[in-house]
This record gives C-alpha cells, sequence and structure tokens, in this order.
C-alpha cells in the first residue's frame, strides 16, 4: 500500500535488522547525517521527518489504536477481514514475525532516534525557537517509549515493575555500529520513568499553541495517561487538570454534537493531539479497516456485535454513530475517508480528572459529578450524584473513547481480562497473561543476542 506523508520531509530514522547476529542500528537519512545536524533549518527538518514517521500507519496514523482494539476486542468486535496479522493480535496467536508488531517497534525507534539527533543538536536551533523544538522531541520520545512499554511489557500493574522486562532505552543518536548497540530490555519501571522524565521537561518547554504540533496542552494530557497507567491517581489528576485549564484559557471546548468530534478534515475545539490527513497526505488505518467500500474503505473488516451495542443506555447518542452495513454493524468514528487521526481528545482529560478525583475523594478543578455531567449531557444523558461509582466512570470511558485505542490499556491497569475471540471458546485472557504482551520482533532477537524474549514466544 502507498504510504502518504504528512509532512514535506522524510529525514531521520532507526532501522533495527539482522546482519551477522548483531543488532544494527542503522539510521537512513534523505539527507547527510552531518549536515542535517549544522544547521537550524535542517534540523527542524529533521523534526518534521519525525513527525511524518509519527503519523505513519505503523504508529499514530493507525496500528497503534487498531493494535489495540484487536487485542481488546472481548467478543464486542469480531475482526473478519483476510490481513493476517490483524487477526493474530486479535485471537491472541501472534508469530514473532508479525508485520504489524514487527513495524510499532521499528518505526517507533526511527522516532526515537530523530529525536535523539534534534537533541543532540539543540544549540545550534536558533534561541527564539529552541525550547519549542526541544519540548516537541521530547514529547515525541516520551510518548513513544511510553506506547512501547504498554504493548511489549507486562502491565505496569503486574508483579514487579522493577524486574519485569520492558524496551531498551536509546537516548543517544547512533551514528555507527559497535558492540554497545546490542541492547538490552530496561525494566518496565525504568522505561515508565524515562517516559515521565521526557514528558515533563516537555510540559515545561512547549508553548501552548503551537498549530496541530505538540503543545504543553498535549505534554501534559500524555503526562495524565503515564501516570494513570501506573496508578498514580493524584499525578494523573492533577496532570489531567493543568491540561483542562491550559485547553480552556485557550478556547478549547467539547463540541456540542458527539458526531461532529469525528470525521474531520480539520482539528475541532476538542482535539488536544491529532495526525492530519487529506487525499494528498497521511494515513488512516482506522478508516481502512474499520470503514466500508462506500465510504472509500476496504471491505468492511470489523464489525460490532450486539454485546458492545447493549452497553448503551437508550437515547445515548454515541449509540447513534454506528451505522449498519451489510446487515452488520459498524464503527462511525472512522467511517469517512481522508479524515484526521484522534490521539488525544479533551474528553478523555474530563473522564481521568473524574476517575482519579473519585478515588482519591477529592475534587481538584471539578467534582467527579461535574466532569461525567459535561461528558454525559453531550449525548442526552442524565446523570445524579448517586450514580457516580468507579463502576460508573469507567463505563463512561469504555463509551466516550471505545474504538479509539484505549480499552486493552484500561483493562491491563484495572486488573481486567479479555473473553477469548471464539464465540464458542471459554478461554479467558487475564490482564498480565503473555498472550496480551507482543512479541520482541524476531528480526530484532536474530541481531541482538542481549535481547530476551517474552514469555510464551519461544527463546
Amino acid at each position: 500500500m502507498k504510504k502518504i506523508c504528512i509532512f514535506l520531509y522524510s529525514i531521520a530514522g532507526l532501522v533495527v535488522s539482522s546482519c551477522n547476529d548483531q543488532l544494527e542500528l542503522r539510521p537512513y537519512q534523505s539527507i547527510d547525517n552531518e549536515l542535517a545536524l549544522t544547521s537550524d533549518a535542517n534540523i527542524k527538518k529533521v523534526l518534521s521527518g519525525a513527525y511524518d514517521e509519527l503519523s505513519s500507519y505503523q504508529l499514530y496514523g493507525g496500528n497503534i489504536m487498531l493494535l489495540s482494539e484487536m487485542l481488546s476486542a472481548n467478543r464486542e468486535i469480531r475482526w473478519q477481514g483476510t490481513y493476517n496479522q490483524p487477526d493474530e493480535v486479535y485471537s491472541k496467536t501472534i508469530f514473532v514475525n508479525n508485520t504489524y508488531t514487527t513495524g510499532i517497534w521499528t518505526q517507533a525507534y526511527k522516532v526515537i532516534n530523530s529525536c535523539n539527533n534534534i537533541l543532540s543538536a539543540i544549540d545550534v536551533v536558533d534561541e527564539g525557537d529552541r525550547d519549542r523544538v526541544q519540548g516537541e522531541a521530547l514529547f515525541l520520545r516520551g510518548a513513544l517509549y511510553f506506547e512501547l512499554v504498554k504493548f511489549y511489557g507486562l502491565p505496569y500493574a503486574a508483579g514487579s515493575t522493577t524486574t519485569n522486562l520492558g524496551v531498551p532505552i536509546v537516548l543517544t543518536p547512533t551514528t555507527e555500529i559497535t558492540e554497545e548497540h546490542n541492547l538490552t530490555r530496561a525494566t518496565v519501571e525504568a522505561v515508565y520513568q524515562q517516559a515521565l522524565a521526557d514528558l515533563t521537561a516537555a510540559e515545561g518547554l512547549l508553548p501552548t499553541s503551537n498549530g496541530f504540533y505538540a503543545t504543553r496542552i498535549a505534554a501534559s494530557a500524555m503526562l495524565s495517561r503515564v501516570y494513570l497507567q501506573m496508578e498514580d491517581f493524584a499525578n494523573a489528576r492533577d496532570a489531567a487538570n493543568r491540561a483542562i485549564q491550559v485547553a480552556e484559557e485557550e478556547g478549547m471546548q467539547l463540541v456540542g454534537n458527539y458526531a461532529n468530534a469525528f470525521n474531520n478534515t480539520e482539528n475541532t475545539s476538542e482535539d488536544i493531539f491529532a495526525m492530519q490527513v487529506s487525499a494528498q497526505d497521511g494515513d488512516n488505518y482506522m478508516h481502512m479497516f474499520y470503514s466500508v467500500p462506500d465510504y472509500g474503505g476496504r471491505d468492511g473488516d470489523i464489525v460490532v456485535l450486539p454485546a458492545h451495542l447493549a452497553l448503551y443506555e437508550a437515547g445515548d447518542a454515541r449509540r447513534g454513530l454506528f451505522y449498519l452495513y451489510g446487515d452488520e454493524s459498524r464503527v462511525g468514528k472512522w467511517r469517512d475517508q481522508y479524515r484526521n487521526v484522534k490521539v488525544i481528545r479533551l474528553a478523555e482529560l474530563y473522564l481521568t480528572r473524574a476517575e482519579a478525583n473519585f478515588r482519591l475523594g477529592t475534587a481538584v478543578g471539578d467534582t467527579p459529578l461535574g466532569d461525567l455531567t459535561r461528558i454525559r449531557s453531550r449525548v442526552n444523558l442524565e446523570t445524579e450524584a448517586g450514580d457516580v461509582t468507579l463502576a460508573f466512570i469507567l463505563r463512561e470511558r469504555k463509551l466516550e473513547l471505545a474504538h479509539e485505542g484505549h480499552t486493552i490499556h484500561d483493562v491491563k491497569r484495572t486488573r481486567g481480562s479479555i473473553l477469548d475471540s471464539p464465540a464458542g471458546s471459554t478461554t479467558v485472557f487475564e490482564f498480565d497473561s503473555p498472550r496480551m504482551v507482543f512479541p520482541i520482533p524476531q528480526r530484532e532477537m536474530d541481531a541482538n543476542e542481549n535481547l530476551v524474549q517474552n514469555p510464551g514466544y519461544g527463546q
């Protein structure tokens, strides 16, 4: 399939490939590396290249969300497409050479290497732009370490984070291959701390407004995700609240009609961070697999099952966003072609703040009832004080953010479980099951003898 880029340049990357049984971290660039790091303009081209890689179908152009949904199907959606790789994730039978799970790893490290190049030469950037450029590079690196550890490491809630293995941490540019590049996997705790360090620094450097690039609001929002996954509810609450306050000061708000939050060619008033897609530029694999031929999609690879539709209350406008195609229900959020891919919406922050406040018995920013009322009134639902329980909040989060790549991570942090996909199966996958973790790509295992494979995938 044709790769369409959001930005003009595709500059720096980190390619991990097999070469004489060594981990080959070979950066490839469309301009010479030395040239790329010697001027303000070229460093900014490298940054544009990092965003381009981030927006590719392997990352926030679709697969990070798509594979999250396949892993958490729970008999609420069905994969009926002909592509084997998403089906392996859906059925929890992932092969170590799965190109989709391999692609997330490889593409993420490409972006990380671009960011490392930028940070190593940050003094070359014009002083007036230096904080912004540094903040953007830190944001991208921190966000991707967070995504990597969620997919390739055991959940933060599972066992000892100081012994469970996460992913390799690379903080310097890779310009040549030595034995030092035979990296080991850092612990889950170390990767989380690196993500926190990068995102915290980014929050202090980024502007509140930055077009559709990373902003201070986006950094605060991503921090709230990391802290929530760690069950650090006080910091999750505070980061979400900071993001909300600045967003509202900047005029951001929930769009009035829930359906209008999706299928957009431009960011809406509630889009904190989104990948830009048009007929000329951008990947949207969520549309490709969730949509149907009438709207430019494939063959309707993903069907919504009655078990999911039954979760919505009568009159819920979110239920009305689903549509029928071939007598089967489809997800309306990803219906139209050439529409932006949502990464973080303001609605998520209200739900994070509500959950954290409820768990802590606090009312920072607003009460849980107040935040839930914001979310539910938009979709024609009333909320009474007596409704507000933890189960109610988590259910509201599930429905508001459904089919946007959140469910599996919420299942893991709340120690839940997932039913096996075939309806006749009685198998249940617990939150810390090895089958709920991606394998380290076989090409990396072949290349680097210091990498340890995840349990259940062989050695």
